[in-house]
């Protein structure tokens, strides 16, 4: 079955590696450069040096890939998952394939788990790559760990999420057997998992910490803010209800300095709360979105093998 399923799926595979292949030599090679730029302009961090010699000539570039690359598990598990099953069910080969020595379903499994298998490893080693490659930045502070658009990309993340795809690609192929629709839908569940995870799931894989203080460490994911006022609820830490206190208790005055709104608002009776993940539970909220995020193909694909057996007939 190895031999079969790589003289199928050649092609998808050897696109997938071209790809993923191309991105790698631009991040090595662009990598080396802000590793130079970074080692020698910033020490400190601080410096004018490491403004312009670094953060000035990289920033953009840095941010531009981090947004490119967040679409690259969707499109793998579409364009490498979705044709697995659909391709063969659109165009009716499958009732050569399930009559030969091994039955349907022990076909169906070996192939997506050795498709799965190659392309969680291939993303695997990419998100490594990645993650050297945007070091010098997080090293300077200017990422967070939890930032939105860098933490599915790094690590274990990115495999689980490219494993993910993947198996949600063979689920909407075996469900709507064509593979352009498969594609299309593909895409779409993995936008609102994707969605769902980043504004709503990720913050509470873990109890956030609570704390009084106006600064947090750099490297913290604030969650929520607000205001008590004689320990009871006063308002959201954003809002039109902070803009109106603020703007009420304290109005801007001609040559007069208030500080800042949580400052002003202190001298009021107010305080302000804030619910935070500490930096330190980056590599806890990795192997937890990993974890879920394999659970979940494992289910998909059982899914598909359960809907061969039972309805592909």
């Amino acid at each position: 079955m190895a031999w079969v399923t790589w003289r199928q799926h050649r092609a998808a595979l050897a696109g997938v590696a071209v790809f993923l292949g191309a991105l790698a030599v631009y991040l090595w090679l662009t990598g080396l450069q802000i590793h130079h730029a970074y080692a020698t302009a910033c020490h400190p961090a601080s410096s004018l040096a490491c403004t312009i010699n670094f953060t000035g000539r990289y920033a953009v570039t840095v941010n531009v890939v981090r947004v490119f690359l967040q679409p690259v598990p969707a499109l793998i598990g579409a364009f490498a998952g979705a044709p697995v099953l659909a391709r063969e069910l659109e165009t009716g080969t499958f009732r050569f394939a399930w009559t030969q020595g091994i039955i349907r379903w022990r076909w169906t499994l070996a192939k997506l788990v050795l498709l799965a298998l190659v392309v969680a490893a291939a993303a695997g080693a990419f998100s490594a790559l990645f993650s050297w490659y945007l070091r010098p930045f997080s090293v300077a502070g200017y990422t967070i760990p939890f930032a939105t658009d860098v933490f599915d990309l790094r690590e274990v993340a990115f495999a689980g999420w490219t494993l993910a795809a993947f198996a949600i690609g063979a689920l909407a192929g075996m469900l709507i057997r064509r593979v352009v629709p498969a594609i299309a839908a593909t895409l779409a569940a993995y936008a609102g998992l994707a969605l769902a995870t980043a504004l709503y799931l990720r913050q509470h894989y873990m109890t956030p910490l609570l704390t009084s203080k106006v600064n947090l460490p750099g490297t913290a994911w604030s969650v929520n803010q607000w205001y008590t006022k004689g320990g009871k609820f006063a308002f959201p830490g954003q809002g039109s209800q902070l803009v109106q206190a603020v703007s009420q208790l304290c109005p801007p005055r001609i040559g007069a300095s208030n500080g800042s709104p949580a400052q002003c608002l202190s001298q009021h009776g107010y305080t302000q709360w804030t619910s935070y993940q500490p930096g330190s539970r980056f590599w806890p909220f990795q192997w937890i979105e990993g974890g879920w995020l394999l659970a979940l193909s494992v289910l998909l694909i059982a899914a598909t093998i359960w809907l061969v057996r039972r309805r592909a007939a």
